[in-house]
């Protein structure tokens, strides 16, 4: 009984985002500005509680539908991004890589505290966002925290937390 392990996740078809976005690579150079249909799968490990269960699944979807909705139908920017500037003036989003320029509606765009937006990028901040709700809604912090997120089919990245 001592060597059990206990893990939930929770991936359907209402936990997909459709964004756009791009990214940095090679140090300075910018991809073209395209878009994905994402899919997100969350993982938890831990004890199981006084219902013998590691954390409600209902829950666990709820939690992260919240969160890849507000991504869902907008352009994810980053804002942490050494060669991408990002700035809101007013009720536009102006974006700037070299000599390139973008003008974006606010209402269009997230900005993520992050500094790519790359599949391991997106897992960290929803992960992070996740643990955040978990903790403020359940008062619960699972012992590992992993979040997938899958690009297209075939091609996803994973980001792990233990607490």
């Amino acid at each position: 009984m001592a060597n059990e392990k206990y893990k939930v996740s929770v991936t359907k078809d209402h936990l997909v985002f459709c964004s756009g976005h791009f990214i940095s690579y090679e140090g300075s150079k910018c991809e073209r500005l395209h878009g994905h249909n994402y899919r997100t799968r969350v993982e938890i490990e831990g004890k199981l509680d006084e219902n013998y269960y590691v954390f409600d699944f209902i829950a666990l979807k709820h939690r992260t539908k919240e969160i890849v909705d507000a991504l869902d139908h907008r352009l994810m920017l980053p804002r942490n991004n050494p060669v991408i500037q990002v700035r809101e003036v007013g009720n536009r989003v102006l974006v700037k890589h070299k000599e390139k320029e973008w003008d974006f509606p606010q209402d269009d765009c997230v900005i993520l505290p992050i500094f790519n937006t790359t599949a391991e990028q997106l897992a960290l901040y929803i992960g992070q966002r996740l643990l955040e709700s978990l903790k403020v809604q359940h008062n619960y912090t699972p012992e590992v925290l992993r979040v997938e997120v899958e690009e297209s089919m075939g091609q996803s990245a994973t980001c792990e937390f233990q607490t």
